[in-house]
């Protein structure tokens, strides 16, 4: 222990005594570290880390068997109705099974609706999800203060009661405990608040990424909530024991029982998966490329390091060879080389740790990105070992290669050198050379999966969402319970889009019950004419409307017209379909004056508009259809959309004062840009984008250093030769070709293993691609430029330098 705290101080003085050299090596490992700190906390919150729930890995995801499974950087579900079940169904399978201990249920449609809070404060529009009552009990989550929903509670028309998310009770009611039992106003009704979550459950993070929950509140499971279609989403603990393999067996033979017994439900089988791989499997291709490119990145900062380290041997080579003829022997040098390693590495990790930390706390509280268990991310123990074990790690990486070399070193030659300077032998240089091909080699890697990843996301940008987001805004409307029927509810819309079209500025507005790019649902529809029979039925995604919103979009219209005000209640029925409907409903003739089938009720095609990718950008548009809302009863809330003929931000005011005339209880300071709800789509790419050309433009940086300071040594230890050649009438351009050919040598070989490397690993990142192919030949072309020219540079600088030799002083130092 004496002589490793005799390392570790004569260690830190030379550190201290070269300042220079310690800062440049301290904060290029605190970027290294800290980043791969960083993103290791997120893999771990989203890959590693359990659920926070009683033993997690017995939940199970249960859905509809027309689910398909959501891939790479897609929102997961594109289309809700395909991956949730019916009430009946949920109760069948719940009685029928041997597998497990209960199956518990939430309402997925809740953004659908919302929850007024008036009565104490400013109006405030709240999310609110309604739950079984034993969803809670099922993940083990008890009331931090309070308690679960009580029989009386959970059936149709029950008393009121809602359980407060830590954050709004903390926000809303400054965390007064004696608000439990207490009654708030609802959408105009009383519900008596009967507990509080804990601060660990955030349902919006775990099941709806991008959603702010405010509240939970029973969902009755009855006859009346069964009428309503495929809305539940099904959640099972299994038994001790059951495998999931066991249990998919059990339900695939029930699924078949419950449909021949029911065949006025909906068809559905079961598919089921566990809960962490549904929340977070489909993003583990993406944060494992982040994590493995992130480790790249300081496997390049050792290399630069380890040149570092091997220039400073060099000019420490008389001070070695005198501590060997001391006695020193050859481990304990190596021990001596790697403790200053060693304690480079800590003061990195030091340092490092409060950058990650701050990049944790950024990612936790951004509301931009829709990654699911993301405001978990944090700075944890876990965390903290893995940043110890990476400082140990690194430490030896770019220590152990130097250390070996002085290692090796002649003493008896190192000792004559002394009256003359000490040079650098053939092994030196060739491992300089080695590991400079190596950061290039990485590099190279890291610039392509980035470069593919970039191109795939601009190719995403270019999709056209069958709408104009610019200048373009949407405030949520849920009418209080004053409004009754729908005969008023159309009167206060009908007076909140005339207020609004007042405004100077405003070029129109329009309403719907669905945005793109958010909430999903599916209904089933047929053309008038065709046998009843299950293929002939489509699913088409139902948007109720007014005259105006088809405007307000700028959707375009193909044929036909859009609504007017006289499609109301008393005239026929009419229906606007999208292209990709009119198509696959009526093949062969004009989709106007059709009838399409919706349950038992026909509906008169009069327009067609243009497709709009609803479900996600990477997806092609499936069948909508568009009804008005004065002949549908079945909505709640609206989108109110204002598009304005200057930036639309200047509007907020008015738009809100407009909405507080027309009525003071509408909460009317929750709105968003269609620009941003194009972005909230696009996040998870955008994050992984992001995040991967950062790295790659890290890993770039680096490795210029890393050319210009081998090169840059070279020209140093060979000033002698070069002055020589000058004086025997070298020209410049000769010193020139000399110096960067030497450097663009290291960098073709090292450009050579990167683009194979990349050819053979880009593989991995074909499900996060879109519209660009893994090998695609412009991607590896440009890199192979960029890398090449950046390396030609810093190639340049020092051989620029080399020109400048004074061969007098030159010949006079030799």
């Amino acid at each position: 222990m004496e002589s490793i705290w005799q390392d570790l101080r004569y260690g830190a003085r030379l550190l201290i005594n070269k300042p220079g050299f310690t800062l440049v090596a301290v904060v290029t490992l605190a970027l290294g570290i800290g980043a791969n700190t960083a993103v290791f906390s997120v893999v771990n919150a989203l890959l590693l880390r359990p659920l926070p729930f009683r033993e997690p890995d017995r939940l199970v995801w249960i859905a509809s068997g027309a689910s398909k499974p959501a891939s790479g950087l897609v929102a997961a579900e594109a289309d809700l109705s395909s991956v949730t079940t019916q009430v009946g169904n949920f109760s069948d399978w719940k009685r029928m099974n041997e597998s497990f201990e209960d199956l518990a249920a939430y309402f997925a449609f809740f953004d659908y609706g919302g929850y007024t809070l008036t009565g104490s404060g400013e109006p405030e529009r709240l999310r609110g999800v309604g739950v079984s009552q034993n969803f809670l009990p099922l993940l083990g989550v008890s009331p931090v203060i309070g308690r679960q929903f009580q029989d009386d509670e959970c059936v149709w028309n029950g008393k009121g009661a809602a359980l407060l998310s830590y954050g709004f009770w903390t926000r809303r009611f400054g965390a007064d405990p004696g608000i439990v039992g207490k009654s708030i106003t609802l959408n105009n009704e009383a519900s008596t608040v009967v507990g509080v979550l804990p601060a660990s459950f955030d349902f919006g993070t775990i099941f709806s990424p991008g959603s702010q929950i405010d509240l939970l509140v029973p969902f009755p499971i009855c006859e009346q909530t069964d009428r309503w279609g495929n809305t539940l989403a099904v959640v099972g603990r299994l038994k001790p024991g059951v495998t999931l393999e066991s249990a998919q067996a059990e339900f695939d033979v029930i699924a078949p029982q419950v449909q021949q017994q029911h065949p006025e439900r909906n068809d559905n089988g079961a598919v089921l998966s566990s809960l962490q791989e549904r929340i977070s499997g489909r993003l583990r291709p993406a944060f494992l490329v982040l994590f493995g490119a992130v480790g790249c990145v300081l496997l390049i900062a050792c290399t630069n390091l380890s040149n570092l380290l091997l220039a400073r041997a060099t000019s420490r080579r008389k001070e070695i060879a005198i501590r060997v003829a001391l006695g020193a022997d050859r481990s304990r040098l190596v021990r001596q080389m790697l403790t200053e390693s060693l304690l480079l590495a800590c003061c990195g990790a030091a340092l490092g740790l409060p950058l990650a930390f701050i990049a944790t706390r950024t990612l936790a509280a951004t509301q931009a990105i829709s990654i699911p268990l993301l405001k978990t991310v944090s700075l944890d123990g876990t965390a903290l070992v893995f940043t110890l074990l990476a400082a140990l790690l690194t430490g030896l990486l770019f220590g152990v290669v130097p250390a070996l070399q002085v290692s090796r070193w002649d003493v008896h030659a190192s000792l004559k050198e002394a009256s003359r300077g000490s040079s650098e032998g053939g092994r030196g240089a060739w491992i300089r050379g080695t590991l400079v091909v190596t950061e290039v080699a990485l590099a190279c890697v890291l610039l392509v999966g980035a470069g593919l990843l970039i191109r795939s996301f601009l190719r995403l940008l270019e999709v056209d969402p069958g709408f104009r987001p610019e200048q373009t805004a949407s405030w949520r409307v849920e009418p209080s319970g004053t409004y009754e029927t729908t005969e008023q509810k159309l009167g206060l819309f009908g007076q909140l889009v005339r207020k609004v079209e007042a405004i100077p500025g405003v070029e129109s507005v329009g309403l719907t019950d669905s945005l793109p790019l958010g909430r999903n649902r599916n209904w089933g529809v047929r053309a008038k004419g065709q046998p009843n029979t299950p293929e002939n039925w489509q699913g088409a995604f139902p948007h109720m409307i007014d005259p105006g919103y088809i405007r307000a979009m700028r959707i375009p219209l193909r044929a036909g017209r859009e609504f007017t005000e006289h499609d109301d209640a008393k005239s026929q029925k009419v229906l606007v379909v999208n292209e990709t409907m009119a198509k696959r409903l009526w093949p062969d003739r004009d989709p106007i004056g059709q009838i399409a089938l919706n349950g038992r009720e026909e509906w008169q095609v009069v327009g067609v508009v243009g497709d709009v990718r609803h479900g996600a950008l990477e997806q092609k548009a499936n069948l909508e259809m568009y009804f008005p809302i004065k002949q549908q009863r079945d909505w709640g809330g609206m989108d109110m959309v204002v598009r304005a003929n200057r930036p639309i931000e200047s509007l907020v005011s008015s738009v809100r004062s407009a909405l507080q005339s027309v009525d003071a209880d509408l909460p009317n300071s929750e709105f968003q840009t269609l620009d941003q709800l194009v972005g909230q789509a696009v996040s998870p790419r955008r994050f992984v984008t992001v995040v991967l050309g950062g790295f790659s433009v890290l890993a770039l940086t680096l490795a210029m250093l890393g050319i210009y300071g081998v090169v840059s040594y070279s020209v140093t230890q060979r000033t002698n030769e070069i002055g020589i050649r000058i004086a025997l009438g070298a020209q410049t351009l000769g010193v020139l070709k000399l110096i960067i050919g030497q450097g663009a040598r290291l960098v073709a070989i090292g450009l050579g293993i990167g683009l194979a490397a990349a050819f053979a690993l880009t593989r991995m990142l074909s499900s996060l691609l879109f519209g660009v192919g893994a090998t695609d030949p412009v991607t590896f072309l440009g890199i192979a430029v960029l890398l090449t020219t950046v390396a030609l540079l810093a190639c340049y600088v020092p051989a620029r330098r080399a020109t400048k030799v004074d061969p007098m002083v030159a010949l006079r130092e030799e």
